[in-house]
């Protein structure tokens, strides 16, 4: 029979609300419910205000629907943070659906700098933003290979990167809730092998380590054509984000037992979620405005064109149907390339092939798929 987890909750025990017979009872708990709840409420207010704004200016649908997925990052965290500080013994599924947004907000990031890269050509041919990069290095710590920018096995791997994390992190953190209602989850224990914890967690970062290198290169590789467009503010706008939950969630475990000490009503692992839960939204207000400069709307801007309603850029951003589209593309790409079919492979066959046929053989435009887009 394999191991069940103890328990990080104490018995179902709670202080009651905040006013009891007439008089608000206001301790350390209580407070930090109050502040989570003031801080999620004003990420909300901030988020909304930066929402409507790319909503009213909805002048480059390709480019903003990327961007309100990534503007949603700080109400998400915040809205779901709130929930699990106040409902403090389911912490663990809350955690576990907010972790899942972030694959969404890496993979809209990586599609809006191929617009941005598109963008920078005539007729929006990325090709041409491309043809002129050579022969190069990879990054760290993979510098010993080289690679060619515009074969499309290259393209089309860069984009998988980071899109294989759309899939990997949710299905973990479907694992992780199934996981935790069997109470093998475990993620009070640590990393010990007998629990489901250290596995899921190891995918986890193999799978982010994958994406955060496919962005990586393709920001090295086009850092040129993205000058203007704050592209660093953007990035680090997520970037800070998850780092920022990652590593306060490692020191407030380590607290645990050490300067975190169980009470009446709360178990050491409670106080140290919660803690996580509390810092969390009060840091989404600031990454919240962070996102509102980087991510400015000015740039969509058009002096005397009409506002245009806010219900379709907000079905747009949640319509993932491009991010479906995308994935398989891309694994109809891995699929041919095995096969051997030549408008997949680099060389001299092939290059003649693409002189006589240009439009049988895949560039770097069909393999981001920002030439005759329908979605």
């Amino acid at each position: 029979m394999a191991p069940t987890c103890p328990s990080s909750n104490t018995e179902a025990v709670d202080q009651g609300s905040f006013w009891s017979s007439g008089n608000t009872n206001w301790d350390a708990h209580r407070i930090g419910w109050a502040v989570a709840g003031g801080c999620a409420a004003l990420t909300l207010i901030i988020s909304c205000v930066s929402i409507s704004q790319h909503c009213r200016n909805y002048n480059k649908p390709s480019e903003q629907r990327q961007i309100l997925r990534i503007l949603y990052m700080p109400l998400v965290y915040a809205v779901i943070s709130f929930l699990s500080y106040r409902f403090f013994r389911s912490y663990t599924y809350y955690s576990l659906v907010e972790s899942a947004y972030e694959a969404v907000t890496l993979s809209a990031f990586l599609l809006l700098l191929i617009e941005y890269v598109a963008d920078t050509a005539s007729g929006r041919d990325a090709l041409k933003a491309m043809e002129r990069k050579d022969k190069r290095r990879l990054p760290m710590p993979f510098c010993c290979w080289r690679f060619r920018p515009t074969k499309p096995y290259f393209m089309y791997t860069v984009k998988w990167s980071v899109l294989q994390y759309v899939i990997i992190l949710p299905a973990c953190s479907i694992a992780g809730i199934i996981c935790q209602a069997f109470n093998v989850l475990c993620e009070s224990e640590g990393y010990s092998i007998y629990y489901a914890s250290v596995y899921l967690e190891v995918i986890n970062f193999i799978s982010i380590s994958i994406a955060l290198y496919g962005l990586i290169l393709f920001y090295a590789l086009t850092k040129e054509e993205l000058a203007g467009r704050r592209p660093l503010a953007k990035f680090l706008s997520i970037k800070l984000i998850v780092m920022f939950t990652f590593y306060q969630s490692f020191v407030f475990s380590w607290l645990e037992g050490r300067v975190i000490h169980a009470t009446e009503y709360w178990t050491e692992t409670n106080i140290a979620d919660g803690l996580n839960a509390l810092a969390i939204c009060i840091e989404m207000v600031f990454f919240s405005a962070f996102m509102m400069w980087a991510y400015t709307v000015n740039e969509y801007k058009i002096e005397g064109a009409p506002k245009t309603r806010i219900w379709r850029p907000l079905w747009d951003s949640i319509n993932y149907k491009d991010f479906g589209v995308e994935i398989l593309g891309s694994l109809k790409f891995f699929v041919d390339y095995v096969r051997g079919k030549p408008s997949t492979h680099s060389g001299r066959r092939a290059d003649a092939e693409f002189v006589n046929n240009h439009n049988k053989r895949m560039d770097f435009g069909q393999a981001f798929g920002v030439e005759g887009s329908t979605y």
